[in-house]
């Protein structure tokens, strides 16, 4: 098996006919997404579990175990002992890098600089950070199973001396009129995972570039769409369609899967972002009612960034004086607002959940 030779875009042969049903039934989806977002009063606060959530299951197509409520356990109470330690950074720096890239496109254009730079805060401190980090790659990289060599591969990425100008087709691509967005992006994930340009962290690159492109288009006010769960789900089928293209040129089927991916996602993304919203609403009035505190909606944004947490981060992070944050805390437990997962004694801390929350998210 030789390296392979990605095809130059944008594609000049795709059979539009086979995947032009599920164009208009993705776009629609995504506008009510998007409509929904803009209705809500804070959409980076109220569904920042969401990002959360995407970074636990982008991280775990690659092989960490962490879940969502480690987690948020660990950022309550860091600790260096923990077990999954190394695959909890991995999600940090996972949601780290894509709040850094959300940042800069308000700066700057979508660029390869950006990528790198992206990249380079994905894999901080991490496994892989001896991997050339913010650097794309000088040497030959294959895929394959464990222990394989490079005769056994499944795929053999491009040569590191044509990255350059399969690289810079590709920054072109991302700012060209293509007659759909949605297919215009699925191509581009497509391409960038084909070309393999760093030594690691490919996958979460490819995937933390999905809600970038919409957002950077104008498609979403907010980048928040997130597609790792449909892909984690069917992860087989995921990587499947992406080795088709290079083996038998089959992008009509990986376009068709991401179009579903799309479909499927915005509507469990509308499911879930409605929920939150009508909650943060009801609980708006509970709280206040609850505390009579003028700290009331401080700790109400609190508990959607923080489903779950313990008492010295509520105190910490919502910035509310320790005796007032004591007695809201009390005040939402005898309410049934929050719940104890672990009494605390001495200097060690209370934690709590927030249930309702955490249940639409999980």
């Amino acid at each position: 098996m030789t390296p392979f030779n990605p095809h130059n875009l944008p594609l000049d042969r795709l059979n539009w006919e086979q995947f032009v049903h599920l164009i208009g039934k993705a776009n629609a989806e995504v506008a009510r997404f998007d409509g929904l977002i803009q209705s809500m009063p804070n959409p980076s606060l109220l569904l920042s579990p969401l990002t959360t959530q995407e970074a636990v299951l982008s991280s775990k197509i690659e092989g960490t175990q962490a879940s969502l409520e480690e987690i948020y356990q660990f950022e309550a109470k860091p600790d260096k002992e923990s077990k999954k330690y190394d695959d909890i950074q991995e999600v940090l720096n996972y949601r780290k890098a894509m709040y850094f890239a959300i940042k800069e496109l308000n700066k700057i254009p979508f660029c390869l600089r950006l990528l790198k730079e992206t990249h380079e805060i994905l894999l901080s401190g991490v496994r892989g950070s001896n991997k050339d980090r913010g650097n794309f790659r000088t040497t030959q990289v294959f895929i394959g199973k464990p222990g394989a060599n490079i005769q056994e591969a499944t795929y053999i990425p491009p040569a590191p001396n044509n990255l350059d100008k399969y690289l810079s087709n590709l920054e072109q691509y991302f700012h060209y009129e293509e007659k759909d967005a949605l297919v215009q992006l699925a191509i581009i994930h497509a391409q960038f995972e084909i070309i393999h340009p760093f030594l690691d962290g490919n996958g979460r690159m490819g995937r933390i570039i999905l809600p970038l492109f919409l957002y950077n288009k104008g498609i979403l006010s907010s980048p928040m769409l997130y597609l790792s769960a449909y892909f984690e789900r069917n992860r087989e089928e995921y990587y499947g369609n992406l080795l088709n293209i290079s083996k038998n040129n089959d992008w009509e089927s990986w376009i068709t899967f991401f179009l579903k991916a799309t479909i499927e996602q915005s509507k469990d993304n509308i499911k879930r972002a409605k929920a939150i919203h009508a909650l943060y609403e009801e609980k708006k009035s509970k709280i206040t009612d609850l505390t009579r505190s003028r700290f009331a909606i401080k700790a109400l944004d609190f508990l959607f960034s923080n489903p779950i947490f313990n008492s010295s981060s509520f105190t910490k992070e919502s910035k509310i004086p320790r005796a007032s944050a004591n007695r809201i805390l009390d005040s939402l437990q005898k309410g049934r607002v929050i719940k104890i997962i672990n009494k605390g004694s001495g200097n060690k801390p209370s934690e709590y959940v927030f249930p309702k929350l955490f249940n639409i998210i999980k």
